[in-house]
């Protein structure tokens, strides 16, 4: 692995848990000779992410649409920064730089991120690892609806393991290079139909 993306919210939440994660995740990045990916802004946990890194000498690569550059208070620090014409650009610029996906905490934008790059692993589009690094249980729930998922056969055990979760920086990234995604010819169960 070479480089990193993460999704993860313009916000800083409600826990300070959250920066500080965000940050100590962007210096373990950084540590690792990993460079970052993210969707560019200087704000929030994106911001912090961006800045762990770069203050641990790591590189940071950031898209942005321009439509956001202003409103996400695009980061002018950074390695790279490549203003993209749309978010469906931004997503697939950021796909094609990065070896693992990682999400922090965030809102929609986040979750929509994370969706559709576990659909794209699903439907064996890639075969790159995916994350939620759980801060303070905020995946919870999410986790949760996978699982349940799971149980009424919307969700293949299978696809359901694309998805890794851990609740620290370092051992999540451990656990990312370790991971061989699985990858089935078919995705849906047939079941009783």
């Amino acid at each position: 692995m070479k480089r990193i993306c993460v999704f993860c919210g313009s916000s800083p939440g409600a826990r300070p848990a959250y920066l500080a994660t965000a940050r100590a995740l962007g210096r373990e990045l950084a540590s690792r000779g990993l460079g970052l990916v993210y969707g560019g802004s200087s704000v929030g946990l994106m911001g912090a992410v961006a800045d762990g890194a770069l203050a641990a000498g790591g590189e940071v690569v950031g898209i942005i649409p321009g439509a956001l550059e202003a409103k996400e208070l695009a980061h002018h620090g950074l390695t790279r920064l490549e203003v993209v014409a749309s978010m469906h650009e931004r997503k697939a610029r950021m796909a094609e730089l990065a070896d693992g996906f990682v999400a922090l905490p965030g809102g929609m934008g986040t979750l929509e991120e994370l969706s559709e790059i576990l659909t794209w692993a699903q439907l064996g589009l890639h075969r790159k690892a995916c994350a939620l690094l759980d801060v303070a249980g905020y995946w919870q729930p999410l986790i949760a609806f996978f699982d349940h998922a799971v149980k009424e056969r919307f969700l293949r055990p299978e696809h359901r393991a694309l998805l890794l979760v851990g609740a620290e920086p370092g051992p999540l990234l451990d656990a990312l290079a370790r991971h061989a995604p699985a990858y089935l010819e078919k995705w849906i169960d047939r079941g009783q139909t």
